[in-house]
């Protein structure tokens, strides 16, 4: 059996046709959804993905500023910087792009965010209300998995979902989404008993962890749903997920490549995050 390829690039570029119609309507309002990105200090990694968020912006027409400080700058610079953003009426949401230098605390900078501006969903109050069931603004990698999950026609309700990894990033705010959904969720970290077998019992299993090539193809149920959130760097230069590809796909139903899953869904849902903003904020 030959998994069938989740193509996240596809699926993005249909989401950002969207949103750049409702940028265009909004736009004949006079209104224009505005994105602001702080970037502290010179990870190259972190340059690559404000690159491509800056362009996706570029290519729907959201207005995007990048605000670049450098690794050295002060806890309180970087507060008063995103402090003088929720006050901007310009824009509309902030995105600040992490991992943050190790002097800074993360968590105060990102409960600065005003939540109504927090396109990444991950102020306190909008995890608190996906807790609660009436979500406001989602992580943007776990809204995009349950978009893809959707668009392959991937029933939830009553199936069993294994999610490997518990960052407030993806793992527990996946979980509280699948939930949702009526489907019953098992999460897994590195301390978890019987990863494997555990594993193999999920309908849809998530991977998003960081681990090179983690999920194996024993432990994929027969036709399962594999969605691989990780991006990791091989020493030959080549990219690879949490999951062996080419091991899982013999096994899955349907499987989500890297790169072009996960990732490009990542991006589509921030831009209509932003645009969601825009129009509470109006």
């Amino acid at each position: 059996m030959a998994a069938r390829i989740l193509d996240g690039k596809a699926l993005a570029a249909q989401v950002r046709a969207a949103v750049k119609q409702e940028v265009a309507a909004l736009s004949q309002r006079g209104i224009r959804p505005g994105l602001a990105v702080v970037l502290a200090g010179d990870n190259p990694a972190s340059r690559v993905y404000v690159r491509n968020k800056v362009r996706a912006c570029e290519e729907t027409g959201v207005r995007s500023e990048l605000y670049e400080l450098p690794a050295a700058v002060s806890e309180e610079a970087l507060l008063d910087r995103v402090l003088a953003l929720n006050d901007d009426a310009d824009v509309h949401g902030i995105l600040v792009q992490l991992p943050l230098p190790k002097h800074i605390n993360a968590s105060k900078v990102l409960e600065t965010v005003s939540p109504a501006k927090d396109i990444d969903g991950f102020h306190a109050a909008n995890l608190g209300a996906l807790v609660a069931g009436v979500p406001h603004m989602v992580p943007c990698t776990p809204a995009g998995v349950m978009r893809l999950l959707d668009h392959a026609g991937v029933q939830l309700a009553g199936a069993r979902a294994v999610v490997i990894g518990r960052s407030n990033i993806v793992g527990k705010p996946l979980a509280l989404l699948l939930l949702a959904r009526d489907a019953t969720v098992t999460v897994c970290h590195s301390k978890s008993r019987d990863l494997q077998d555990i594993a193999r019992s999920a309908d849809v299993l998530v991977a998003a962890v960081g681990r090179a090539k983690l999920v194996t193809g024993a432990m994929v149920k027969p036709g399962a749903c594999v969605i691989d959130v990780g991006v990791n760097r091989l020493p030959d230069g080549s990219l690879c997920g949490d999951v062996d590809f080419a091991a899982a796909s013999a096994v899955a139903a349907w499987i989500t490549p890297v790169p072009g899953g996960v990732g490009p869904m990542t991006i589509a849902m921030l831009l209509e995050n932003c645009v969601r903003a825009a129009r509470t904020q109006i």
